[in-house]
Formats: structure tokens, sequence, C-alpha cells
């Protein structure tokens, strides 16, 4: 919606829950929005990825907020794993000067092991990266100085060169 709302030409959207898919074909319509610009996909987003890959399709601007793959500090490593995957597959999609927008709600991967995981990805993609912007939660999620894993909400804003 903030993509279209932002003056986005087409919107792809993803999602392996039909009830979410539904919600957003609805949401569009609702907020006025061609619905014609939109195509929605029920799907594993790997898989998808995978097949606009395939196809040799290209796309400006992609934002990736997965679910938490790291629920815990004893499943980082596997996470990690997951995130590169994703984010890898998203920078193959980007021509030069393309932005992916990343995010991960997980709260054991700290903002320095993203950026490194990231930097991983574009390695394996074969693309050269730089971090553009970097966001966090907002003050209505404030972090205790006891639970830095409080700091769950992180994300990158990433330009391929």
């Amino acid at each position: 919606l903030n993509a279209f709302r932002e003056g986005a030409s087409s919107v792809t959207s993803v999602d392996s829950s039909a009830l979410a898919i539904e919600t957003l074909k609805n949401n569009v319509a609702y907020n006025n929005f061609d619905v014609e610009k939109h195509t929605a996909i029920q799907s594993d987003v790997n898989k998808y990825l995978r097949q606009l890959g395939d196809e040799g399709e290209k796309f400006d601007l992609i934002i990736l907020d997965p679910p938490k793959y790291a629920p815990s500090r004893s499943s980082l490593d596997k996470a990690s794993r997951a995130y590169k995957d994703l984010n890898r597959r998203g920078l193959m999609l980007l021509e030069s000067g393309g932005l992916l927008a990343t995010f991960s709600c997980s709260g054991a991967m700290d903002i320095d092991t993203f950026k490194q995981v990231l930097a991983w990805a574009a390695l394996d993609a074969g693309k050269e990266i730089q971090f553009i912007r970097q966001f966090n939660q907002p003050e209505d999620h404030p972090v205790r100085a006891s639970f830095p894993e409080g700091e769950y909400l992180k994300g990158l804003l990433v330009r391929v060169l």
C-alpha cells in the first residue's frame, strides 16, 4: 500500500498466507489503488524469487520482511543461512541502482550480524552493495539495558552498485 501511495507503477506482493493475500487485495481496492497494477501471489517467497530469477525478471525495489527466523541464540546459525539465501535471491533480481529494503524481527540477530549476512548474500549474488540507511524499532518499543534482545526490529536499505 505504501509503495502505491508513493507512486509505484506496479506492485507484486508475495505471502504464504491466503488470508494475508486476500486482506491485501481488499486493502488495495479499499484505498482506491488500481487493482490491475497489483499482482498478489500466494507462495513460499524463496520459491517465487527463484522462479522470477529463472524468468529473468528485474525490479527497482524489493522489500523483504520475513517472519522471525531466529527465535533464540541457538538458532542463529540456521537463521543466518536463511536470511542470507532470501536476501541473495532478492539482490539477484535487482539491477545496478536497485534498492533492497530488508528486515529482521529476530532478537537473537543483532544489526552487525545482519549487516554481515547481507554482505555474504551480496558476495554470493555477485553484487556490490552500499548500506544506505539503517532502521530500528520506534520509541514505543523501548529496549531494556538488561535485555538487549529486546531490540528485535531492525532493517537495512541497501543499494546495488
